[in-house]
């Protein structure tokens, strides 16, 4: 069999893979060979998709998104019973706003870490911001994403393989975008009601801050929405991670699993010739407990609020 590959946009035809094949067995090369030997001989080695500074940004994220939806809806949903009663439990509504500024203010802290870290990998990758925003492992949608979302959809009604899907699926860059959407549209939004009196001064008419709190509690009740929902499933829920993913707190993956989720990427791992920097022994037994009992209250906080928001909007909420 004979591999397809697009040299233009690095794709990969699905059409001429066969299933749970590799480049390793169609295209023989010494480098790959050595690598699989390097492999096999060092089981105990698991692939680290996510260094420790992308670790350390994604469980801000965590704390400050979950921080921000539980005061953020009890805001919203102030004249209802059951938000009334988390309220009082945290503190009453003025502990509920301090907290609800302080995760605000992690969610900047974090969004200008992450641009400095982008800046920093770029300036030591000796890349331009066009490669880094268009290259094969970019974050930003491109064809192969159109490519494998139809693929996707194809495979799920019994009509196609899975897609060969490689660093980055299409949901993954659609949930990444989003946070940047976040920032411009309900971070905005918040700053205008957290300093109504500055804009104003500066000749913000009054009636903006009034539509900036329609715009900040309905993307905001989009927002917790979906992540609790579509982020959840795609991330954890799905049959082959239910019932958590733990990859992005503990960084490594075994690579049966890459080879499997992500036969791209596993593909350009057996091409690197320094593949000793990319395989690291597992985190320790401690560390991944703690990971998942971290996950389990994230993922039960999550799917609570989701149940408060359905119930007071059916049965409460006016």
């Amino acid at each position: 069999m004979k591999t397809n590959i697009d040299n233009k946009d690095g794709i990969m035809n699905n059409e001429d893979i066969e299933e749970n094949s590799t480049i390793d067995e169609v295209i023989p090369n010494p480098m790959i060979e050595k690598n699989l030997e390097f492999i096999k001989n060092n089981q105990h080695l698991h692939y680290e998709r996510f260094d420790s500074y992308s670790r350390f940004l994604h469980v801000l994220v965590v704390v400050s998104f979950l921080s921000l939806a539980i005061t953020g809806m009890i805001i919203k949903f102030s004249g209802v019973g059951v938000f009334q009663s988390l309220s009082k439990f945290v503190g009453g509504y003025e502990v509920t706003g301090f907290i609800h500024r302080f995760a605000a203010i992690i969610t900047f802290v974090y969004f200008f870490l992450h641009i400095f870290y982008l800046i920093r990998k770029t300036n030591r990758q000796k890349k331009s911001f066009a490669e880094m925003a268009f290259g094969n492992h970019s974050l930003f949608p491109g064809k192969i994403d159109a490519i494998q979302f139809i693929q996707t959809i194809k495979w799920f009604i019994g009509m196609g393989k899975r897609p060969h899907y490689g660093r980055w699926t299409y949901w993954e860059k659609f949930d990444y975008l989003s946070v940047f959407w976040g920032i411009a549209v309900i971070g905005s939004s918040g700053l205008f009601l957290w300093f109504p009196e500055f804009f104003t001064s500066i000749g913000i008419p009054g009636s903006l801050i009034n539509i900036a709190t329609i715009i900040h509690s309905d993307e905001a009740l989009l927002a917790v929405g979906f992540i609790f929902t579509i982020h959840f499933y795609n991330t954890h829920f799905r049959p082959d991670k239910f019932p958590m993913d733990t990859v992005i707190f503990t960084g490594k993956v075994e690579i049966e699993e890459l080879k499997y989720d992500r036969p791209g990427e596993y593909e350009e791992l057996l091409e690197k010739e320094n593949i000793k920097e990319y395989l690291k022994p597992d985190a320790t037994i401690f560390f991944t407990k703690v990971a998942k009992v971290f996950g389990t209250i994230a993922l039960l906080i999550g799917m609570s609020i989701i149940i408060m928001i359905i119930y007071s909007m059916l049965f409460l909420y006016q």
